[in-house]
């Protein structure tokens, strides 16, 4: 499949964040949130509703990281609140952002773009290209 280099830039962060992560594991939230797990990467999840996700400390929103702007940010909600989503990342100084298939919306993208952030869209989910993408990035930071 090959990937971009709007992906390359995105796994260049050393952090990470999941917002719409679950505790369904039959969810895409869930599935998306272990596959940052089982790569090995530091990763939070992000669900105003949930204290933990897969045993991890879940936080309400991307203004609760530590250091939001070093993070990118893979967004699985449904596309009416993915905009407040880049909303918030954009005033936190947060670039890298991966829309996962249903989680876009055009109003959402073009904020994203709008605010010159790396916006990842109307492409493969991070569960199919991720592995390649992060390997990618890698070979580029040495």
């Amino acid at each position: 499949m090959g990937v971009n280099s709007h992906q390359v830039e995105f796994f260049k962060a050393n952090q990470f964040a999941v917002v719409g992560a679950s505790t369904d594991r039959a969810k895409y939230g869930n599935k998306v949130f272990r596959w940052y797990l089982s790569q090995g990467l530091s990763v939070s999840p992000i669900n105003p509703t949930q204290p933990e996700v897969e045993d991890h400390k879940a936080l309400p929103s991307l203004s609760a990281l530590p250091d939001p702007s070093a993070v990118s940010v893979s967004v699985i909600t449904p596309p009416k609140v993915t905009r407040g989503i880049i909303e918030e990342a954009a005033k936190l100084g947060i670039k890298n952002i991966w829309l996962q298939p249903g989680a876009e919306s055009a109003e959402a993208i073009q904020l994203a773009t709008d605010h010159k952030m790396n916006i990842i869209a109307g492409g493969p989910c991070v569960l199919v290209s991720g592995e390649e993408a992060r390997k990618a990035a890698t070979s580029h930071k040495m």
